[in-house]
């Protein structure tokens, strides 16, 4: 029997072209699909009333290490250098699988939370096979949409992040691979979480790339950030190695020459932007208008909660600010008007829902309100006194609203958000968190 579901009477910004703007419309799901866009629509379906409401597809965070949800706040004032020794040579050494699974499942349900629809998962944490396990099943329980990106193991700093001749353990990748993505169609989907040319051998970051390519998944990997990886040149490196390609997801990109640049376009690479991290921790200028200049399409990340907040309205409204604030300083100093590229709101909104869906390679299911596409709905209170009076819905979005905001969200046709409040056991997943928080302080006490 076919599933109803119709979203009456909102403010539908669908970020479809051929559908526009509908300041009264409405969204109809069949049976976990957009069926329908228009101004109205009859249907027999549940009707969830969408009156003082802003409609729009669920952001796509395209790089986030969820399991550091455990530690979130851990290293306020941190940078970029003093993370990797706080965190991957300090924490993440001691997290057990049901670290993993507590992290995982409190970290996508804050996505869900935040109108987060969309997930990459970046798991640098896979010390032993249990790990990726636990995370999977955490993200599956959540009901969250999410790429998985297999990452490598993190037990010491030294092994796995200066010049490491440890790959990724491929028979492991292809075990889950095997185990729980025999099909690319699920709402889960794999990807190979890399660390890149600079951080290994040669031999390692070739072996890593041949994997992904054997198994046909995506492949993301950190570049040209902070003081280390900025000067390292990689995408040069991969270039040099043969290993370009559309592919490949490169996040931060903070310090890429004009070369770098023009190689990610050509070879049809995307890019995954942490503006508030890059700002800082000291990882470099969100690089937004540089990759729109290349002809590239910017997505946004949250990154690590160790240091920002885990929200989608915090990254959006970084960007806006720190590229706006370069930009004009550049136009002051040279005593000429801003340019006409000068970033809008309304690029904010679809930087932060269609090409999040496009990095994550799956702009063809997600990512704009469009007949066809997969379900994953948003709906913002505008009633609230922080969002009205609206007089641009896109701006009333990017700039006034933030978490408590986000009333409705609908992933795949199934509401995991309603009348503010997530449908699943909060009170579970914060206790299994909290219990994580103190089980790795224990051990990193015992450990000192």
């Amino acid at each position: 029997m076919t599933h109803r579901i119709l979203l009456r009477a909102g403010h539908v910004l669908s970020m479809d072209p051929a559908i526009g703007d509908l300041p009264k419309g409405d969204v109809l799901i069949e049976d976990g699909r957009i069926a329908a866009v228009d101004r109205e629509i009859g249907a027999d379906a549940e009707v969830l009333d969408m009156t003082g409401r802003i409609v729009i597809p669920g952001f796509v965070d395209t790089h986030r290490h969820t399991w550091e949800a455990s530690i979130r706040n851990v290293a306020p004032d941190a940078t970029l250098d003093d993370y990797f020794v706080d965190i991957l040579d300090t924490f993440a050494p001691l997290y057990t699988p049901e670290d993993v699974y507590a992290a995982n499942l409190a970290g996508a349900l804050e996505c869900l939370n935040a109108g987060i629809t969309t997930l990459v998962d970046w798991s640098h944490i896979n010390n032993t096979p249990e790990h990726p396990d636990a995370a999977i099943r955490a993200l599956t329980e959540t009901g969250i949409r999410a790429q998985y990106a297999y990452g490598s193991a993190n037990t010491s700093l030294a092994d796995y992040w200066f010049e490491s001749k440890i790959a990724i353990p491929g028979d492991d990748v292809r075990r889950v691979r095997t185990e729980y993505f025999a099909s690319d169609d699920g709402l889960l989907t794999l990807a190979l979480a890399t660390r890149g040319p600079g951080f290994c051998v040669n031999d390692v970051v070739t072996s890593e790339w041949a994997l992904a390519r054997e198994l046909d998944i995506p492949i993301t990997v950190h570049v040209a950030m902070g003081r280390l990886a900025g000067r390292f040149g990689m995408v040069k490196q991969l270039h040099d190695l043969g290993l370009l390609g559309p592919d490949t997801t490169y996040v931060h990109c903070c310090y890429f020459s004009e070369e770098e640049w023009r190689l990610v376009a050509d070879s049809g690479g995307t890019v995954s932007i942490a503006p508030q991290v890059e700002t800082q921790m000291g990882h470099g200028w969100p690089p937004v208008m540089k990759a729109i200049e290349h002809g590239l399409r910017p997505s946004l990340s949250i990154d690590v909660v160790t240091t920002v907040p885990g929200d989608m309205f915090t990254q959006i409204r970084a960007a806006f600010g720190a590229e706006r604030a370069r930009v004009n300083a550049a136009s002051w100093q040279a005593d000429v008007p801003v340019p006409d590229t000068m970033l809008t709101a309304r690029q904010m909104l679809e930087i932060a829902t269609r090409n999040g869906a496009h990095a994550a390679g799956l702009e063809d299911r997600t990512g704009s309100l469009s007949p066809g596409k997969r379900a994953d709905v948003v709906a913002i209170d505008a009633t609230a006194l922080n969002v009205a009076p609206v007089h641009d819905a896109a701006a009333a979005v990017v700039l006034s609203a933030d978490v408590s905001n986000v009333e409705t969200v609908i992933v795949d046709g199934v509401v995991r958000k309603r009348d503010g409040r997530l449908t699943a056991d909060v009170a579970r997943a914060r206790r299994l968190v909290e219990e994580s928080r103190d089980r790795l302080l224990a051990a990193k006490e015992a450990r000192a």
